[in-house]
């Protein structure tokens, strides 16, 4: 049995799980300053990150459509692969429904389509999962079963260090956004079901990383924090992602610790310097 796996490109993934060849990521499309991106093709994430720095606006983000994932299912399925693809939460994005709509036009093959209810690395977990269990040899169903299964131990928490990318995108109260950024306060977010939560704050910099880590580590009680996988990213602010890696290591011994860069279309909304830490079994 061959089997494609496709996700679209609000799961943030490590680079070594992007570089599998039976992997394919589905670009959203960014629109800043004039001029259209497809992520990952027209536009890197370094790249972006100066962008956005250097431009007043705001991007917009334009959800992978129904012909992209009409012509990816075809063109696999005529290649005799099954399909499983998964996307950021429908809550969030409409990428999920262009995905069912182009499955439900198909005339015949074999195609998953898995709404992750997350975003970010949070998304990426299912993605990291779903590549083990294929190298494993396990079919489409166990994979998709094992997904649900997982959906209880994912967690995602996420810092951006300033509010303003929020706070016009429509993702914070405008005025939680101002006092925030008025008083030096940077939310801990804990992003679950589509939806976020605040379950800390941190003011200034210095416990950024040593809190972050604290927060997982209280979202996963009760957990067997040895079988679980975990990933931290950030945006242009590689320096603290790896002082997060650091006191990671030395508060949690997991399975798997990956590092990655959060995507264009997600620092489209949290700005471009933002530290994160995902994890699942």
């Amino acid at each position: 049995m061959k089997i494609k796996i496709l996700c679209d490109s609000l799961c943030d993934i490590p680079q070594e799980i992007a570089e599998k060849d039976y992997l394919e990521v589905v670009p959203l499309t960014i629109m800043l300053g004039g001029v259209e991106y497809k992520e990952g093709v027209d536009i890197k994430e370094e790249e972006f990150y100066k962008l956005l720095k250097s431009n007043p606006e705001i991007p917009k983000t334009s959800q992978a459509t129904y012909m992209e994932f009409k012509s990816l299912f075809d063109k696999y399925l005529e290649q005799g692969y099954d399909i499983i693809c998964m996307t950021g939460t429908a809550k969030s994005s409409g990428t999920y429904q262009s995905a069912m709509l182009a499955k439900n036009d198909l005339e015949n093959g074999n195609v998953h389509v898995f709404d992750t209810q997350n975003l970010s690395l949070g998304s990426g977990q299912y993605v990291i999962r779903a590549c083990e269990l294929l190298e494993e040899g396990k079919d489409c169903t166990e994979i998709i079963n094992e997904l649900e299964r997982i959906r209880d131990s994912v967690r995602l928490i996420f810092m951006p260090f300033t509010l303003d990318y929020l706070k016009m995108s429509g993702r914070v109260p405008i005025v939680a956004a101002f006092v925030g950024n008025m008083i030096g306060l940077k939310p801990i977010l804990y992003f679950n079901d589509g939806d976020s939560k605040i379950v800390g704050s941190i003011r200034g910099t210095k416990q950024i990383v040593s809190k972050l880590v604290d927060a997982i580590i209280k979202l996963t009680e009760g957990k067997k924090l040895e079988d679980m996988v975990f990933t931290v990213g950030c945006g242009d602010n590689l320096d603290f992602v790896k002082k997060l890696e650091e006191e990671l290591k030395k508060k949690i011994k997991c399975r798997k610790l990956y590092m990655t860069r959060g995507g264009v279309a997600i620092c489209s909304h949290t700005g471009p310097d933002i530290l994160a830490i995902s994890c699942s079994y």
